[in-house]
């Protein structure tokens, strides 16, 4: 049974009690006052952050959107233990991911907006954004993620300058760039279960004009799941990720820099394991003599994914303007297959099933044969005016993919594919964008943005060897074209040397949507629709956001402290009801959905060897349509109103949308010997969620994780050794859920620690 949130705390609180109550450590700077003399200690200050959310260097505190920033230290600390791109969940305010394709498709949630959709060309209202190439394909976004600079978490709408896809915010990576001092570490791991992550770089000058850097990584972990039904041991969990990425800066001189990104990722091994009726019904609990190590599959798992990718950056600076380009290209492909079922056997066919009942087998693989992205971005930007700033640019996308959708015969000798659909779709977009900041006196600055965006998208589906229905005469196509303006107005006013109050009004929209897992399409419900078999669209959606807060350094620098609150309204949300006992899934637009809620972020440094970060925040999700309903699960039981056999979920929060989050991490560091003495301690906590647009007693859960690190660094900082856990406690998280078949379920990983080694140079 899952630990009760009390519990968790009550772990948490135990051990930053023991991490505080050391005696005397922290990344801060440490630099006298101006009238500091020799004798005098240096003071304590937070790192200065510098970022990009508004596509120029600047400080946070000038920026009016709602941001968390993480440096590469803390990045090291939270991604170990081989995690991929899913660590950030819970660890920022208001962000949450999931994925039901293991380390393939994370899903992101921004203030509680996201997209269940698991099909491979779904699109999400929370754009991924690395080294400022905008990855569109949800299977993209999978991308390993090492060697950063850092992080940033821009919540709210971005649609003036990051564009469609963006109404709940955007997620950006900075990779370290390439600079003529030559330095680079070798960062390794080993922990339970051969968990091993392996990461280097190595950079430096080529000549006085061009510098590189080379970053590679290597993660793998041994299959440490049992297979109890087939007998075999140590079956599932496992997998192996390579990736590269090599970059060339070229400088000629102050006018000019070129900077070349080469990069790939290939991932092999488990994809997402289902486990069949792990939850008790009426509840959310674990059943009696649920294990981990265990499942009891008829079916087979495997996931390869092979990437490619290249990017150009060219910056001219004319003096008192820049103009830079940015060009883009992505190509992957992609195979995933897992026993959806979660069990063996089928009791509709009065045959052996298990564990618990399984009415029917459910196998199945989505791949991404051919998947091609080719962005480009131009703009030109002023440079620090003393009244005005201004930035215009020109926006280009196009995506061509293939899906494939596979079924297969569990209960078939060798597990034969009994059933194949494809869908094609080609998207382009285009946009012009600017923005205009105006300081009409030393105090305040007033910010203005617009864009203008155009996308289309063209898609055709194709059901070679169907599964319910017959063969298609023809394919199905669907052309969807929209074109939007969204903008922005914000305004900041400077109410002390080390306080900022902001408010901001903007808009966001997520372009048309097209749904063809036509498949699976059957005559469940007294008839299907055999124009459309299955093909759903959703026009676009549009949000309209208002936000206040204040962004402060207090303390002497000490204190950072960032507060934010919020309210949106989004009209026509794409929404995707998915699953249910007609086991379809199927986009629609919910008339209006309504959120509010606040944010905190806190940076404390009380002395050189202490930081102390902080995150929080409260997010209220509202589906505002009478009109809605939607199909219900096959087994758990539904606590919403039923009418004709389906749930109406007007009132209902959003899927994944948990109303809490609290995350934190304690660092303390202290000369020790020759060298230094560094603890760190780390959590994240989200409350209750639902899984489904419907509410039930079944398919919800909270989430906490609590990480440490003790680590020794020797004189010179050239070595480090460091003892680490992730999720120490060996919480069993039930993260997401199956709701067509039985009570199948997903969980989180195990408890892995491990002890990892750096060499810096």
């Amino acid at each position: 049974m899952r630990r009760s949130a009390a519990v968790r705390w009550a772990w948490t609180g135990w051990a930053l009690w023991f991490v505080v109550a050391a005696p005397g450590a922290v990344r801060a700077q440490e630099s006298p006052p101006a009238s500091a003399t020799a004798e005098e200690e240096p003071r304590t200050v937070l790192d200065t952050i510098v970022v990009t959310a508004q596509k120029r260097e600047e400080d946070p505190k000038d920026v009016p959107i709602s941001l968390t920033a993480l440096d590469a230290e803390k990045l090291e600390l939270l991604a170990g233990a081989g995690a991929d791109v899913k660590f950030l969940s819970g660890r920022v305010p208001s962000l949450v991911l999931e994925s039901s394709f293991g380390r393939a498709f994370p899903r992101f949630y921004i203030r509680g907006l996201g997209n269940t959709d698991f099909d491979l060309n779904a699109s999400q209202p929370v754009s991924m954004i690395v080294d400022e190439i905008v990855l569109e394909n949800p299977v993209v976004k999978g991308m390993p993620l090492w060697d950063l600079e850092r992080t940033e978490v821009l919540r709210g709408p971005q649609g003036t300058l990051f564009g469609r896809n963006t109404p709940a915010g955007i997620v950006k990576f900075e990779s370290k760039r390439p600079s003529q001092t030559k330095e680079g570490y070798v960062r390794a791991s080993f922990g339970t279960y051969d968990n091993l992550d392996f990461k280097a770089a190595l950079g430096g000058a080529l000549s006085p004009t061009v510098s590189a850097r080379a970053s590679v990584l290597y993660q793998s972990q041994s299959d440490w799941v049992d297979n109890r039904h087939s007998g075999e041991r140590n079956a599932l969990g496992g997998h192996q990720t390579y990736a590269y990425r090599l970059q060339f800066l070229f400088e000629p001189n102050d006018g000019f820099s070129a900077l070349l990104n080469l990069h790939g990722w290939e991932v092999d091994g488990t994809a997402r394991i289902f486990r069949a009726n792990i939850l008790r019904p009426g509840s959310n609990d674990l059943v009696s003599g649920y294990r981990q190590d265990t499942v009891f599959h008829d079916g087979r798992n495997e996931q390869e994914i092979s990437a490619r990718g290249a990017a150009l950056k060219l910056e001219w600076d004319f003096g008192g303007v820049t103009l830079t380009s940015v060009t883009g290209y992505e190509t992957l492909d992609m195979f995933s297959r897992g026993d959806i079922d979660g069990g063996f056997g089928c009791g509709f066919c009065e045959l052996p099933n298990g564990p618990g009942f399984v009415p029917f087998a459910a196998e199945s693989a989505d791949g991404l044969p051919d998947l091609d992205q080719i962005t480009q971005e131009i703009r030109l930007a002023s440079r620090g005016g003393e009244r005005f700033d201004w930035l215009f640019g020109f926006y280009w996308f196009d995506e061509s993919l293939q899906a494939d959708t596979f079924s297969y015969d569990s209960l078939a000798p060798g597990n034969p594919r009994n059933g194949y659909a494809f869908q094609t779709q080609d998207a382009t977009s285009w946009a012009l964008f600017g923005s205009f900041d105006f300081r009409p006196s030393d105090r305040w600055t007033l910010k203005a943005g617009l864009r203008y965006t155009t996308d289309e998208k063209e898609f055709s589906a194709e059901r070679p060897q169907p599964v319910f229905q017959p063969p298609l005469a023809r394919p199905i196509t669907v052309e969807t074209d929209a074109d939007l303006v969204t903008w922005d107005l914000s305004a900041i006013y400077e109410a002390t040397a080390t306080t900022n109050l902001y408010g901001r009004v903007g808009t966001g929209f997520r372009a048309p949507s097209i749904q063809g897992r036509i498949l699976f399409c059957g005559d469940f419900e007294g008839g299907v629709n055999f124009e459309t078999n299955c093909v759903s669209v959703a026009d676009e959606e549009e949000m309209f956001s208002t936000e206040i807060g204040v962004k402060s350094e207090l303390l002497d620098r000490r204190l950072r402290l960032n507060l934010a609150t919020y309210a949106y309204r989004v009209d026509g949300q794409q929404i995707v009801a998915v699953g249910g006992q007609t086991n379809t899934a199927r986009l629609l637009n919910a008339d209006r959905t309504n959120g509010y809620g606040l944010e905190l972020d806190l940076d404390y440094a009380p002395s050189s060897n202490w930081l102390v970060t902080l995150g929080a925040s409260y997010n209220h999700t509202e589906i505002d349509d009478p009109s809605l309903l939607i199909a219900t699960c096959f087994s758990c039981t539904i606590t919403d109103p039923i009418v004709g056999g389906l749930a109406r979920i007007d009132g209902n929060p959003l899927p994944h949308a948990p109303e809490w989050i609290f995350n934190g991490i304690v660092d303390y560091r202290r000369p020790a010997g020759r060298g230094l003495f560094t603890a760190s301690l780390d959590w994240a906590y989200h409350s209750e969620k639902s899984f489904f647009l419907y509410e039930s007693k079944e398919f919800n859960g909270d989430s906490f994780e609590l990480g440490f690190r003790l680590g020794y660094v020797f004189a010179g900082a050239r070595y480090e050794v460091a003892l680490f856990g992730r999720n120490v406690t060996d919480e069993e998280i039930v993260q997401n859920g199956i709701d067509f078949n039985n009570l199948t379920g997903m969980t989180n990983e195990p408890r892995i620690v491990g002890l990892e080694l750096v060499y810096r140079f």
